[in-house]
């Protein structure tokens, strides 16, 4: 039977996918107590959309948002995986963004709000979190966004 998350996916249209492979020595999250931290995760839809390029030069804002959720989406699949349901979040804490953009690009927070937009739209309450928001030169594969999350579980 499916839980409460679950049916929100649903509702919203989601399908979580199969979570990505790490790309180097890294394992995708790590649970200590009852805390979860899932490792950073590209804007790379597996088998699907990857949003690519530096915001502020090849990328546009509502593009980077869509790179956002990609990347809260995959994140949202590496906590499932490693929980086994979503319902064992008790609330996402904070996401990391890093956003692939040129030295100018003012825009940070907005496009950030792709991924923190979807974690309230899933969560609820529970989904709203304290966040940090950063511009690099580069990210792996040049992946336009990256975000990392720290949930606190049951």
């Amino acid at each position: 039977m499916a839980g409460a998350v679950e049916n929100k996916l649903k509702e919203l249209g989601i399908v979580l996918p199969t979570p990505l492979a790490p790309l180097a020595n890294y394992v995708p999250t790590v649970r200590t107590g009852n805390l979860l931290f899932c490792s950073g995760q590209i804007s790379a839809a597996p088998g699907g959309e990857a949003i690519k390029g530096k915001l502020g030069a090849d990328v546009d804002v509502a593009r980077g948002q869509a790179a956002a959720r990609i990347c809260a989406i995959n994140v949202l699949a590496q906590a499932r995986a490693a929980l086994g349901q979503l319902d064992n979040i008790k609330r996402c804490v904070r996401l990391a963004g890093f956003i692939n953009a040129v030295p100018n690009f003012g825009q940070l927070p907005q496009v950030m709000n792709g991924a923190s937009d979807l974690m309230v739209a899933v969560l609820g309450d529970a989904g709203r979190h304290a966040r940090v928001t950063v511009g690099v030169a580069q990210l792996p594969l040049d992946a336009a966004v990256e975000v990392e999350a720290l949930f606190e579980v049951a």
